[in-house]
């Protein structure tokens, strides 16, 4: 019995187990998988090394998505298993990579049929076999939030490349065609029973539903009902034709309320048409930001085709043209596989015009040309950084070149010297693309620091008004002081002059009285003063009494 190492990545980190399980007891396997004790007894733990971040667990989940091996399961394995390789196998649940252990490691790996049902068996019971994982949930929360990153890692994946908006429209604009077509004869079975021959003069769809929604009912026509039909025919001798069949229509007569139910599902039509138009340009613009290589060597409708029959651009891009060549023809390819018949030549290529100019005997050549041309500029637009459409028109030439080579046998230019061509346009178109993103950003800038400017501008003028609120408040306040002090002068000054004039008022023999009964300051001085005016009065009549005696004498 040898021994088998077997290998689990795990959403935590690299688990290690051992057994001496083979082919050939399959049965015992299966019966021990929902028993946690026979299979501890079958599966050995051996070691176990944790993911350090999550980050870590993601970049080595796409490493080995892409059948990579990691540096750090390169280490796992060197450390943990055994030195002598020829003596043990270990197991791995996929064949490629299995292949890239056995290159790098030069370990022998297998895939047997007892590995599955190991690896189910680890899986179910992982929580008991390694220590540290006591309860199960904390394993399923593991691996779905890895899970969840993965996928979201996925999706984001290339952003400025969303050919998922591609597929939908291209999806869309087909169901549409076959609605609006659908919805179209409808109408036609519908209003023909009430004019029948306008069908033959308008055979167009779109056509006729706008001449149902102009003509309503034929016996009541209006007198600028021509004018309106030259206007949607763009030919005068069909409108003409049109009102004289109307008048001697052998279509029956029907009501009103039929003709509005008529009506409205041809306004409906109309409305359809016209989302088409919106849809069709939504897709020339994604196509010529996504893939306008592609798109300007077969076309929006082709190329956004080609990209959701193979489901992506870059699954485009990896394609062989020999897969190009065939895609949406794969039913008659496997037809043909099948009775041993001639493969199809082309699929969705059929449609571009190279292949409805080329003549019959070269049909064949130039879808094989062409192909090769689709997968190059699909490879262009997935792989560059920059969108251009320098190399698409170049394709395009030379696709137009060798038509004619076949026709006339002109010798077209040469690959490498029309490669080269298209370099030298590209990067001075790439030049111009990075101008006007430096200029973009620089506008961006000075819009930035204009609305910066015009922030603060505004901060300071908040700033300034408060600041003289403040000194208004501050005046304000400053005058109301000046006002207060002001008025208790006033109001003392109004005091003096009332104790002046309450002074005057008393009458002289009070004044001669040296004291009041009511000790009062103010009268106590008022009597002095009145003293004083006294004894100056009474000197006075004494030095007059000598002046007259002397004169007298």
């Amino acid at each position: 019995m040898s021994n088998i190492y077997l290998l689990f990545e795990h959403a935590a980190g690299y688990a290690l187990f051992q057994t001496e399980v083979e082919d050939e007891l399959l049965s015992s396997v299966n019966e021990a998988i929902f028993d946690v004790n026979k299979f501890k007894q079958l599966c050995h733990f051996v070691a176990f090394q944790p993911f350090k971040t999550q980050r870590d667990a993601l970049e080595d989940m796409n490493c080995i998505s892409e059948n990579i091996l990691p540096t750090s399961l390169e280490e796992f394995l060197t450390s943990n298993l055994p030195k002598k390789k020829k003596k043990y196998v270990l197991g791995v649940s996929e064949v490629k990579f299995a292949a890239a252990i056995s290159e790098k490691c030069e370990i022998k790996c297998t895939t047997s049929n007892v590995v599955p049902e190991l690896m189910r068996g680890i899986r179910f019971h992982f929580h008991n076999l390694v220590e540290g994982f006591d309860d199960r949930n904390a394993s399923v929360k593991a691996m779905l939030g890895l899970g969840h990153s993965y996928s979201r890692a996925k999706v984001k994946f290339n952003v400025s490349k969303i050919d998922n908006m591609i597929i939908q429209s291209i999806n869309l604009l087909d169901q549409l065609d076959k609605d609006i077509n659908t919805f179209t004869m409808r109408v036609r079975e519908w209003y023909s029973h009430h004019f029948p021959e306008l069908i033959q003069v308008v055979p167009e769809n779109i056509l006729y539903i706008q001449c149902v929604k102009v003509l309503k009912d034929r016996r009541n026509l209006s007198e600028d009902i021509e004018e309106q039909l030259e206007n949607i025919l763009n030919d005068s001798v069909k409108a003409q034709n049109i009102i004289e069949i109307a008048h001697n229509s052998m279509g029956m007569d029907i009501s009103e309320v039929d003709l509005e139910n008529v009506f409205i599902f041809a306004e409906r039509i109309t409305g359809l048409v016209q989302k088409r138009k919106d849809i069709m340009d939504y897709l020339r613009s994604k196509m010529g930001s996504v893939a306008p290589n592609l798109a300007a060597l077969i076309g929006d409708v082709v190329g956004a085709r080609l990209i959701a029959q193979a489901g992506s651009l870059i699954n485009l891009a990896k394609a062989p043209a020999s897969t190009v060549q065939i895609l949406g023809a794969e039913k008659a390819l496997f037809r043909a596989l099948k009775t041993r018949g001639n493969t199809p030549k082309y699929g969705l290529l059929y449609h571009s015009k190279f292949i409805g100019k080329a003549a019959k005997s070269n049909k064949g050549r130039i879808s094989r040309y062409l192909a090769n041309k689709c997968s190059v500029a699909s490879r262009i637009d997935c792989f560059r950084e920059i969108p251009t459409e320098v190399f698409g028109n170049k394709l395009k030439v030379q696709v137009e070149d060798r038509l004619k080579f076949y026709e006339s046998g002109e010798i077209p230019k040469k690959n490498i010297d029309a490669m080269d061509e298209a370099f030298d346009e590209a990067v001075v178109a790439e030049a111009d693309v990075i101008k006007m993103i430096k200029k973009e950003k620089k506008k961006a800038k000075k819009r930035k620091l204009d609305e910066m400017e015009n922030s603060s501008c505004a901060d300071e003028s908040l700033s300034a008004m408060d600041t003289e609120d403040a000194n208004s408040s501050l005046i304000k306040k400053k005058k109301k002081k000046k006002h207060s002090k002001t008025e208790q002068e006033l109001e003392n000054v109004s005091l003096n002059d009332t104790q002046e004039e309450m002074t005057n008022d008393i009458p002289k023999k009070k004044k001669k009285k040296k004291h009041s009964d009511v000790g009062d300051i103010s009268k106590e001085i008022n009597g002095d003063i009145v003293q004083n005016n006294g004894d100056i009065n009474l000197s006075s009549k004494k030095k007059k009494k000598k002046r007259m005696d002397t004169s007298m004498s």
